[in-house]
Protein backbone atom coordinates (compact mmCIF):
# COMPACT_ATOMS: atom_id res chain seq x y z
CA UNK A 1 0.00 0.00 0.00
CA UNK A 2 2.80 2.25 1.27
CA UNK A 3 3.91 1.81 -2.43
CA UNK A 4 0.49 2.16 -3.98
CA UNK A 5 0.40 5.91 -2.21
CA UNK A 6 4.06 7.09 -3.27
CA UNK A 7 2.77 6.30 -6.59
CA UNK A 8 -0.54 8.17 -6.59
CA UNK A 9 1.45 11.16 -4.63
CA UNK A 10 3.94 11.50 -8.00
CA UNK A 11 1.38 11.18 -10.16
CA UNK A 12 -0.35 14.03 -8.36
CA UNK A 13 2.69 16.11 -7.97
CA UNK A 14 3.40 15.86 -11.88
CA UNK A 15 0.08 17.41 -12.35
CA UNK A 16 0.39 20.15 -10.05
CA UNK A 17 4.03 20.95 -11.13
CA UNK A 18 4.40 23.57 -13.50
CA UNK A 19 5.40 22.37 -17.28
CA UNK A 20 7.85 23.89 -18.95
CA UNK A 21 6.51 25.63 -22.07
CA UNK A 22 8.03 24.97 -25.75
CA UNK A 23 9.05 28.68 -27.30
CA UNK A 24 7.95 29.28 -31.19
CA UNK A 25 8.68 31.85 -33.87
CA UNK A 26 6.98 31.90 -37.27
CA UNK A 27 8.02 33.51 -40.79
CA UNK A 28 6.35 33.72 -43.69
CA UNK A 29 7.16 32.09 -46.91
CA UNK A 30 7.06 33.57 -50.15
CA UNK A 31 5.17 31.53 -52.97
CA UNK A 32 5.19 32.60 -56.92
CA UNK A 33 5.15 31.06 -60.32
CA UNK A 34 5.11 32.89 -63.82
CA UNK A 35 2.63 31.10 -66.44
CA UNK A 36 4.14 31.87 -70.01
CA UNK A 37 2.00 32.39 -72.95
CA UNK A 38 2.44 29.84 -75.03
CA UNK A 39 0.62 27.97 -78.09
CA UNK A 40 1.46 25.03 -80.43
CA UNK A 41 -0.20 24.47 -83.74
CA UNK A 42 -0.37 21.83 -86.16
CA UNK A 43 -1.71 21.36 -89.37
CA UNK A 44 -3.11 18.26 -91.14
CA UNK A 45 -2.84 17.18 -94.81
CA UNK A 46 -5.60 18.49 -96.69
CA UNK A 47 -5.84 15.71 -99.55
CA UNK A 48 -8.39 17.37 -102.66
CA UNK A 49 -8.21 13.41 -104.25
CA UNK A 50 -8.47 13.36 -107.74
CA UNK A 51 -9.40 16.25 -110.17
CA UNK A 52 -11.21 15.92 -113.40
CA UNK A 53 -10.39 18.10 -116.35
CA UNK A 54 -12.96 16.79 -118.79
CA UNK A 55 -16.29 16.54 -116.45
CA UNK A 56 -14.81 20.07 -115.54
CA UNK A 57 -16.52 19.88 -111.81
CA UNK A 58 -15.11 21.92 -109.05
CA UNK A 59 -13.40 19.73 -106.47
CA UNK A 60 -13.80 20.64 -102.63
CA UNK A 61 -11.76 19.10 -99.31
CA UNK A 62 -11.11 19.68 -96.23
CA UNK A 63 -7.90 19.95 -93.47
CA UNK A 64 -7.84 20.37 -89.52
CA UNK A 65 -5.65 22.84 -87.83
CA UNK A 66 -5.49 21.94 -84.76
CA UNK A 67 -4.12 24.81 -81.79
CA UNK A 68 -3.53 24.54 -78.00
CA UNK A 69 -2.90 28.11 -76.07
CA UNK A 70 -2.50 29.36 -72.61
CA UNK A 71 -5.71 30.58 -71.40
CA UNK A 72 -6.85 33.75 -72.24
CA UNK A 73 -4.28 34.36 -75.03
CA UNK A 74 -5.43 36.00 -78.04
CA UNK A 75 -4.70 34.78 -81.25
CA UNK A 76 -4.35 34.98 -84.98
CA UNK A 77 -4.13 31.72 -86.97
CA UNK A 78 -2.47 32.37 -90.53
CA UNK A 79 -1.91 30.33 -93.62
CA UNK A 80 0.97 30.90 -95.73
CA UNK A 81 0.79 31.81 -99.49
CA UNK A 82 2.29 28.32 -100.37
CA UNK A 83 5.49 27.61 -102.15
CA UNK A 84 4.12 28.00 -105.49
CA UNK A 85 1.97 31.25 -105.05
CA UNK A 86 0.69 32.39 -108.34
CA UNK A 87 1.04 36.15 -109.79
CA UNK A 88 -0.18 38.62 -107.83
CA UNK A 89 0.22 36.71 -104.86
CA UNK A 90 0.05 38.56 -101.52
CA UNK A 91 -0.54 37.51 -98.06
CA UNK A 92 -4.01 38.89 -97.96
CA UNK A 93 -4.75 37.70 -100.89
CA UNK A 94 -3.22 34.64 -101.77
CA UNK A 95 -2.89 32.94 -104.90
CA UNK A 96 -2.27 29.31 -104.35
CA UNK A 97 -1.19 26.77 -106.69
CA UNK A 98 0.09 23.29 -106.12
CA UNK A 99 2.47 22.20 -109.26
CA UNK A 100 3.39 19.22 -111.13
CA UNK A 101 6.85 19.51 -113.04
CA UNK A 102 5.95 22.71 -114.47
CA UNK A 103 2.20 22.30 -114.49
CA UNK A 104 0.53 24.77 -111.63
CA UNK A 105 -3.36 23.50 -110.09
CA UNK A 106 -4.82 26.46 -108.73
CA UNK A 107 -6.88 26.22 -105.46
CA UNK A 108 -7.96 28.01 -102.71
CA UNK A 109 -8.19 27.42 -98.91
CA UNK A 110 -11.36 28.98 -96.61
CA UNK A 111 -12.16 29.72 -93.20
CA UNK A 112 -15.80 29.00 -93.45
CA UNK A 113 -17.72 26.17 -95.25
CA UNK A 114 -19.20 27.91 -97.48
CA UNK A 115 -16.14 28.47 -98.93
CA UNK A 116 -16.84 32.66 -99.49
CA UNK A 117 -14.21 34.07 -96.87
CA UNK A 118 -10.36 33.37 -98.18
CA UNK A 119 -7.96 31.97 -95.12
CA UNK A 120 -4.91 34.48 -95.75
CA UNK A 121 -1.80 35.41 -94.04
CA UNK A 122 -2.40 38.29 -92.09
CA UNK A 123 -4.68 39.08 -88.92
CA UNK A 124 -7.41 40.50 -90.92
CA UNK A 125 -7.68 37.49 -93.09
CA UNK A 126 -6.22 34.90 -90.46
CA UNK A 127 -8.85 33.28 -88.01
CA UNK A 128 -9.04 34.94 -85.02
CA UNK A 129 -9.23 32.77 -81.75
CA UNK A 130 -8.92 33.40 -77.95
CA UNK A 131 -8.60 31.03 -75.99
CA UNK A 132 -11.35 29.97 -73.08
CA UNK A 133 -9.04 27.01 -72.11
CA UNK A 134 -5.97 25.15 -72.51
CA UNK A 135 -7.03 21.86 -74.06
CA UNK A 136 -6.52 22.25 -77.90
CA UNK A 137 -9.14 23.12 -80.11
CA UNK A 138 -9.67 22.21 -84.10
CA UNK A 139 -10.32 24.22 -87.12
CA UNK A 140 -11.56 23.03 -90.40
CA UNK A 141 -9.90 24.49 -93.55
CA UNK A 142 -11.98 24.35 -96.15
CA UNK A 143 -10.70 24.12 -99.67
CA UNK A 144 -11.71 24.52 -103.29
CA UNK A 145 -10.29 23.50 -106.71
CA UNK A 146 -11.89 25.41 -108.65
CA UNK A 147 -13.77 23.69 -112.26
CA UNK A 148 -12.50 23.69 -115.66
CA UNK A 149 -8.38 23.77 -115.08
CA UNK A 150 -6.67 22.69 -118.16
CA UNK A 151 -3.51 20.52 -116.83
CA UNK A 152 -1.96 17.54 -117.78
CA UNK A 153 -2.11 14.32 -115.77
CA UNK A 154 0.07 14.78 -112.65
CA UNK A 155 0.61 14.18 -108.95
CA UNK A 156 0.14 17.84 -107.95
CA UNK A 157 1.33 19.35 -104.60
CA UNK A 158 2.13 22.45 -102.35
CA UNK A 159 3.18 23.09 -99.01
CA UNK A 160 1.27 26.17 -96.69
CA UNK A 161 2.78 27.46 -93.67
CA UNK A 162 0.41 27.53 -90.92
CA UNK A 163 0.94 29.66 -88.08
CA UNK A 164 -0.54 30.95 -84.71
CA UNK A 165 0.59 34.67 -83.49
CA UNK A 166 0.04 35.30 -79.94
Amino acid sequence: MKRLGVAVMMMLGAMVAPRAQAATATSNMNVSATVASTCSITAGSLAFGAYDTIGGAQVDGTATVTVACTKGAITSITLGQGQNAGSGSTDSAPVRRMVSGLNFLSYALFSDPTRLVTWGNTALTGHAYVATTSASQAFTVYGRIAANQDVPAGSFSDVVVATITF
